[in-house]
C-alpha cells in the first residue's frame, strides 16, 4: 500500500472512532442526567466539554476548518437570535453565548 492509501484508511478509522466516542459521551450525559449522580456539575462539565471537543475533532477529520465551524456556529446563533428562538426568549442564552464567543475575537 502507498502512504496515501494508509493515510486515507487511518483517517477513516479515526472518523469512525470519533463518531463512537461522541456517541459514548452523549450516552454518558444521558446516564448522568437520568441517575442524578453525585458530582453532577463536574460530570456535566467534563461530558459537555468532551462532546464539544469530539465534535470539533470530527469536523476537522471530515475536512472542515475550526475557524469555519466557529463561523458557522456564530451565524447559527445570529439566525436563532433573529428568529427569536425560545431559549433566547426564555433565558437570553444565545446572546450570552454569542458574547462569550466574540470576547475571544476582540
Amino acid at each position: 500500500m502507498q502512504n496515501k492509501d494508509i493515510d486515507i484508511i487511518k483517517n477513516m478509522r479515526t472518523i469512525e472512532w470519533l463518531k463512537a466516542q461522541l456517541l459514548d459521551s452523549v450516552a454518558n450525559l444521558y446516564r448522568v442526567l437520568a441517575h442524578g449522580e453525585e458530582n453532577t456539575k463536574e460530570n456535566l462539565e467534563d461530558l459537555i466539554s468532551n462532546i464539544i471537543l469530539e465534535a470539533l475533532l470530527l469536523g476537522k477529520r471530515l475536512g472542515l476548518k475550526f475557524e469555519d465551524i466557529e463561523s458557522a456556529l456564530r451565524e447559527n446563533i445570529k439566525i436563532n437570535l433573529i428568529e427569536e428562538h425560545k431559549i433566547e426568549k426564555w433565558y437570553g442564552d444565545l446572546s450570552i453565548l454569542l458574547e462569550f464567543i466574540d470576547k475571544d475575537k476582540n
